[in-house]
């Protein structure tokens, strides 16, 4: 998918990770109502076109917090194709990791220490729906910020590079599309040695490949 035409002049990368994700998160909060629905339809217009979108049947996605583009749209459109979707879960007993745990209507919900929603897992019949990061096809994650090279940024807390290291070795491994607002272009993001490299990333703008 071609590169659509800029609306909004990117952030230079001069600055301090911390200081640039204060200001990318203030382009986000700053969209309105309207601006978030907008970006949403063309988002979710743009991950329905992508081959490994299509062909997914075991999908993790997210629910938005703190002004992140809202991909839950898709959920409807996956179930309809007889995809699986998964949200990811803190896990409790490891550090800044995630597992991702089997999501429909009826799903428990409790909130974790972030205050983001996530499906309550202290039960049984919950833990035996969750799933190790390797034996999904695909995950959608959510960015503070990112450039035309492919390099992001997150929150800063590292739980999907812990969790998604094993990508770097040998093995079954999901497709992994970032997903942001177009606002949270940068010009050029440095490269940490704990960044995870992703296969796509996914605005309301443009589809980018590294």
């Amino acid at each position: 998918m071609p590169i659509m035409k800029e609306t909004a002049a990117p952030l230079s990368c001069d600055r301090t990770r911390h200081d640039l994700r204060r200001e990318l998160r203030r382009r986000r909060h700053a969209l309105t109502r309207e601006q978030r629905r907008q970006a949403t339809e063309r988002l979710c217009r743009h991950l329905r076109q992508l081959p490994e979108v299509r062909r997914a049947r075991r999908v993790a996605l997210y629910l938005p917090n703190d002004g992140e583009i809202d991909p839950t749209p898709l959920i409807g459109w996956f179930r309809r194709r007889h995809a699986r979707v998964y949200l990811p879960v803190l896990r409790p007993l490891s550090h800044n990791a995630l597992w991702f745990v089997h999501y429909h209507a009826d799903t428990p919900m409790v909130t974790n220490r972030f205050g983001i929603a996530e499906p309550e897992t202290r039960h049984g019949a919950h833990r035996a729906r969750r799933l190790p990061a390797w034996a999904l096809d695909l995950i959608l994650l959510p960015l503070v910020g990112f450039d035309d090279h492919g390099q992001r940024i997150g929150m800063g807390g590292g739980f999907y590079d812990r969790t998604l290291a094993f990508t770097r070795r040998p093995g079954p491994r999901p497709r992994l599309i970032g997903l942001a607002h177009d606002g949270q272009r940068v010009e050029r993001l440095p490269v940490a040695p704990w960044d995870v490299p992703l296969d796509a990333i996914v605005s309301d703008r443009r589809v980018v490949r590294p």
